[in-house]
């Protein structure tokens, strides 16, 4: 005759059942018949002390064999969830990448696809966009460089952050532009316990500032000025700082985008009586090749989006102050370009 053996811990959820005091009495009576049956008890035995038949021992110590503590409270094994046959698969992706729903949504949820189809529940279309990846309520936006030498400008870039030349600085220059000093007119709500900081929904316009910066992509240092606007007048002017922070004479390598006042005579001008700086064009629509735009996510993040700002000058002493913090102790970002086909960035 089979006995079932018992690991302690088995053991001691048993006896844990039969002692709670507050709990169903059926289940420790379920628990003690097992307990006795472990232990050796005859049947007629057990069947005098739980004041039970044959076929309740068999059930609960199969029960409890088949499931452990979990088969004394229902009998019922379950069931593995019922996985779409292939036909019906096919059918929903088929309706969720070639068809638009008809009443002129623009995608498909899960319960509207189900409703469409009629023989298939949500929670399996569910389970089909989740094995297959499909995300119709997600949309990413992206930009496409049309620029017919990308590949090349592409190249040049790349190869100035993963082989720089020796003894040559690499710096990412760009703009951000018309960066504005927004106050609000009611007062702010500070951060508390089971509350969000809150600002007020009206805002008063100061003015805007330009924000130029530089950053070094061998040491992660950004060198930063604000300016009214951003004029050529002013790049030429930034190049400047950029030139006077290194060594006289050092190779300088300048990453931009291409925006006209990048290319101005002014810029030529001031090349030609540089020899030692040289500028590298991002491809078009393709700033995100440059490494500045990552700090200016930073900088927009940490201090412009929620900032609040009296004036341009008090705009301008925080972006100010963000840079001279950022320089205690720069780290240059660990940026990768892994697919050379790819002509566009995404937005999300």
């Amino acid at each position: 005759m089979h006995r079932m053996t018992l690991t302690d811990d088995d053991r001691a959820d048993l006896e844990a059942v039969i002692r709670k005091r507050s709990g169903s009495a059926a289940l420790a009576r379920r628990a003690r018949c097992v307990l006795l049956w472990a232990d050796g008890e005859r049947r007629v035995d057990i069947r005098a002390k739980l004041a039970c038949n044959d076929a309740f021992v068999t059930r609960w110590t199969k029960a409890f064999e088949l499931q452990g503590l979990a088969g004394l409270v229902s009998l019922h094994p379950g069931r593995a969830p019922v996985r779409p046959v292939a036909k019906l698969e096919a059918r929903v992706l088929n309706k969720t990448l070639k068809h638009k729903p008809k009443d002129g949504s623009t995608h498909w949820s899960s319960r509207k696809l189900a409703a469409e189809l009629g023989d298939v529940s949500f929670s399996a279309v569910q389970r089909i966009w989740r094995k297959h990846g499909l995300q119709p309520h997600r949309l990413e936006r992206h930009l496409v460089s049309n620029d017919p030498d990308f590949e090349a400008k592409a190249a040049d870039v790349i190869g100035l952050y993963l082989n720089p030349p020796a003894h040559a600085a690499v710096f990412c220059v760009d703009e951000k532009t018309a960066i504005q000093a927004l106050d609000r007119k009611d007062r702010m709500l500070p951060l508390a316990a089971g509350r969000a900081e809150s600002h007020g929904f009206e805002y008063k316009r100061n003015g805007t500032l330009s924000l130029f910066a530089a950053l070094n992509t061998a040491t992660g240092e950004v060198l930063g000025m604000t300016a009214p606007r951003h004029t050529s007048e002013q790049f030429v002017g930034f190049l400047g700082d950029v030139v006077a922070s290194q060594p006289e004479g050092r190779e300088i390598h300048v990453i931009c985008d291409n925006v006209s006042s990048h290319k101005t005579e002014l810029v030529q001008a001031f090349l030609a009586k540089h020899g030692n700086v040289q500028i590298h064009f991002t491809p078009t629509y393709s700033s995100w090749l440059n490494q500045v735009e990552n700090w200016f996510s930073r900088i927009q993040r940490d201090v412009i989006s929620r900032g609040i700002f009296t004036s341009v000058k008090d705009l301008d002493k925080k972006l100010m102050r963000y840079i001279r913090e950022h320089n205690k102790s720069p780290k240059p970002i660990k940026w990768k370009y892994d697919n050379p086909n790819r002509r566009h960035h995404q937005f999300f």
